[in-house]
């Protein structure tokens, strides 16, 4: 019976852990965010930039522009794991899965649109790219609400969700790649500060 009684109390004490941890923002969690809203917020302008004439290069400077961010980002982001990982990174598990899950489906299909684009000679379909994007944030921010009980966390999924349809009614035109940077700015950028700035001290 005591075996029993110290089981049942252990295990509550764990449910009790997890639930505090979904509780207690992250400052990695929020470096990334910061981190990949500046790096492909800055290579959405550049595209911008080349697509409206403004910069010039060759036909394969859009490659160059996401291929050059992604690998930028994935420094950064190894940077950051090493500096911040260590400490006290086990805030939020489950919001920590499911961006990382986020993370992984965004360049798996990004490597799908590619190969689709190179194999149907058509670039319609990265057209929905920054739809999907946005669209992943949503599900990565409600996983996020749905563990810290936070409001605004809510209001910035609901606001990923609504700008993904947004950018898909401009996605035939140039400026798609403005309000992505936008987007990122707002969704990624803003909402990462503020999980840093309420993560505990010694993080």
């Amino acid at each position: 019976m005591t075996d029993q009684l110290k089981t049942i109390h252990e295990d509550i004490a764990f449910l009790k852990s997890l639930a505090q941890d979904g509780r207690t923002p992250s400052v990695l969690r929020g470096s990334i965010l910061v981190a990949a809203g500046t790096v492909f917020g800055a290579a959405s302008v550049a595209q911008w930039l080349v697509q409206t004439g403004r910069v010039g290069g060759p036909p394969w400077t859009y490659v160059a522009i996401w291929v050059g961010a992604t690998v930028l980002f994935m420094v950064i982001l190894t940077a950051l794991r090493a500096r911040i990982g260590g400490q006290k990174a086990g805030g939020n598990r489950a919001s920590g899965v499911a961006w990382t899950g986020v993370g992984w489906t965004i360049f798996a299909l990004s490597a799908s649109i590619a190969i689709v684009a190179w194999r149907s000679h058509s670039a319609i379909p990265a057209l929905l790219f920054p739809s999907i994007i946005l669209a992943l944030y949503g599900l990565g921010w409600m996983v996020g609400a749905a563990v810290s009980g936070r409001r605004w966390i809510w209001l910035t999924s609901i606001g990923a969700y609504l700008m993904s349809l947004v950018l898909a009614w401009f996605s035939m035109t140039s400026a798609v790649m403005l309000l992505f940077a936008a987007c990122m700015a707002l969704l990624a950028v803003a909402p990462g500060l503020a999980l840093m700035r309420q993560a505990p001290q010694g993080e």
